[in-house]
């Protein structure tokens, strides 16, 4: 075979790997959506999940509008990390600005979730970050759950509220003031394991504050619960 069609192979055979990963993304972004549904943190068509797509400066986004059961990889839409749509036929969520945000400047993060589920936006709405008094929270969070700047959409300042107040925290989720909650993760599934964890432990300590004023974790247990959690907890790998 001839240099050239060797190079043309060669680039056959990597376009089709970036498909299969924009394929499996566009699966993985499609599925997930039902777990939002499954754990109660969306309404109507409110909420959105993405993940950026390994290799490329592209991630797979929600389509703005479309009802949660109709949602499949055939629809999920692809954009830069402008925010500007790339493939589908559909117009990206009306937060793909914020998503992009992250993307552009939190290199790490492979999943992002936004969601107005009910306790966490509650805490939201009065412009409270959610102390640490669970252990549940110290092995997931790391401390509290903070809060981020009232910003309106449409723009970047959602996603420039989350990176400013995320970055350098240990916390994978974030209650922007009088909106909700935006989490972040690994990938995608991370960011949605983020989210519903965020509003199970918003939920809780409401109700422990009816109760009365809840106790907090002392700071280097919250580091010793965080360090085990991250590093010894669950199935790990042989080496």
């Amino acid at each position: 075979m001839s240099l050239e069609g060797l190079e043309l192979g060669e680039a056959g055979a990597s376009g089709d790997r970036a498909a299969g990963r924009r394929e499996a993304i566009r699966t993985t972004v499609a599925g997930l959506h039902a777990e939002l549904v499954r754990y109660g943190l969306v309404a109507w068509t409110a909420g959105n999940v993405s993940g950026r797509i390994p290799g490329e400066d592209l991630f797979v986004i929600k389509p703005s509008g479309v009802s949660y059961d109709e949602l499949n990889a055939g629809n999920m839409v692809v954009c830069d990390l402008d925010g500007d749509l790339v493939e589908g036929e559909h117009a990206p969520s009306s937060d793909t600005a914020a998503h992009a945000y992250v993307y552009r400047n939190m290199p790490d993060v492979g999943g992002v979730v936004h969601t107005h589920s009910t306790y966490a936006s509650a805490w939201a709405a009065r412009g409270e970050a959610i102390p640490c008094v669970l252990t549940a929270m110290a092995d997931e969070f790391g401390g509290e759950i903070p809060l981020g700047p009232f910003a309106l959409i449409g723009d970047d300042s959602i996603g420039r509220g989350i990176v400013e107040t995320l970055k350098g925290h240990r916390s994978k989720a974030v209650l922007m003031q009088n909106h909700g909650v935006f989490s972040i993760g690994k990938d995608p599934r991370a960011a949605v394991k983020a989210a519903v964890m965020c509003e199970d432990v918003a939920r809780t300590v409401h109700v422990a504050r009816q109760l009365g004023e809840p106790l907090p974790i002392p700071q280097d247990d919250i580091d010793r619960l965080y360090d085990r959690y991250q590093n010894v907890y669950g199935q790990r790998s042989p080496r």
